[in-house]
C-alpha cells in the first residue's frame, strides 16, 4: 500500500480539520461576558424632579447624642448629653416617598452639652446636674483636633443616599460628612405627614470608629468615652 495521500482527499480534509477546530474553540473558550452596567445612582441629597422643596424649622427640630463613660474609674466621670438645636437645610418631599431626599447640616459649635432639661428626659443613666467645668471640659476635648475639630472643620452634613420603605417604617442611607470626611450610615426612621408639614423620628446605636472618630481617654484608659453612643433626632420641615 501507498504511504502517500490523494491530493484530492487531502485538500477536502483540510478544510473540514479547520471547521472541527474551530467548533472545538468555541466550546471551549467561551466569549468573555460583557460585564452589566451598574445601576444609574443619584448624588445624595440631590432632589428628583418635580420633589417639593420643605425647610427644616430648628424651633422643631432636635439631635441628640447620648456618650457613655467607661473605664476602671468611671464612676467619677459623667455620661453626657450632646444636643443639636440649630439644625438647617431642606427636605425634598417626592410623590413617591422613597425618592424623598434631605440636605440638613448643623455647626459643631453650636452642640450643647448636658443641657439639666434634657438630662432630666434622658432618664437615669444620666442624673443630676453635671457640673459647668465639667460641662466646659467636655467642650473642649469634642471640639479639639482629635475629635470633631471645630477650628478646621465647623460642619456636620447629612443627606440622604436612598430610602427603603419598610413596613410602617423607613431605612434610610444618610452620607455624614464630618472633619471632611463622609460615610454612609443606615438610619431606621418613621415618618410622618400633616398638610405642608413632614417631621422624621429615630434613634439608633453609633460608634464613633464608625465616623472615623477616636473615643477621648485619660490616665491610659482608666477613665474613657466608650466608643459606642446613641442617637436621637426628631426633624421637622415645612
Amino acid at each position: 500500500m501507498s504511504n502517500v495521500s490523494n491530493p484530492s482527499t487531502r485538500s477536502r480534509f483540510l478544510p473540514t480539520s479547520a471547521l472541527l477546530l474551530g467548533l472545538v474553540a468555541c466550546q471551549t473558550s467561551p466569549p468573555a461576558p460583557v460585564p452589566a452596567s451598574p445601576p444609574p445612582t443619584m448624588e445624595p441629597g440631590k432632589p428628583v424632579p418635580g420633589a417639593q422643596e420643605l425647610h427644616v424649622v430648628p424651633e422643631e427640630s432636635l439631635l441628640q447624642i447620648f456618650v457613655y463613660r467607661g473605664g476602671k474609674i468611671a464612676r467619677i466621670g459623667h455620661n453626657h448629653v450632646i444636643a443639636a438645636h440649630h439644625l438647617a437645610g431642606s427636605v425634598f418631599l417626592a410623590k413617591d416617598l422613597p425618592q424623598t431626599r434631605f440636605d440638613i447640616s448643623f455647626n459643631v459649635a453650636d452642640l450643647s452639652i448636658d443641657e439639666p432639661g434634657l438630662r432630666e428626659k434622658a432618664g437615669a443613666d444620666f442624673p443630676a446636674a453635671v457640673p459647668q467645668s465639667a460641662r466646659d471640659g467636655t467642650r473642649k476635648n469634642m471640639l479639639s483636633p482629635g475629635l470633631l475639630d471645630g477650628e478646621q472643620f465647623a460642619d456636620v452634613r447629612l443627606r440622604a443616599t436612598d430610602v427603603v420603605a419598610n413596613g410602617d417604617t423607613y431605612d434610610v442611607g444618610v452620607e455624614v460628612t464630618i472633619k471632611g470626611q463622609s460615610r454612609v450610615l443606615r438610619v431606621p426612621m418613621t415618618v410622618t405627614q400633616s398638610g405642608d408639614s413632614l417631621t422624621a423620628k429615630g434613634e439608633f446605636p453609633l460608634k464613633q470608629s464608625e465616623l472615623g472618630l477616636t473615643p477621648f481617654t485619660v490616665m491610659m484608659g482608666a477613665l474613657t468615652v466608650l466608643d459606642e453612643m446613641r442617637v436621637s433626632f426628631e426633624v421637622t420641615a415645612r
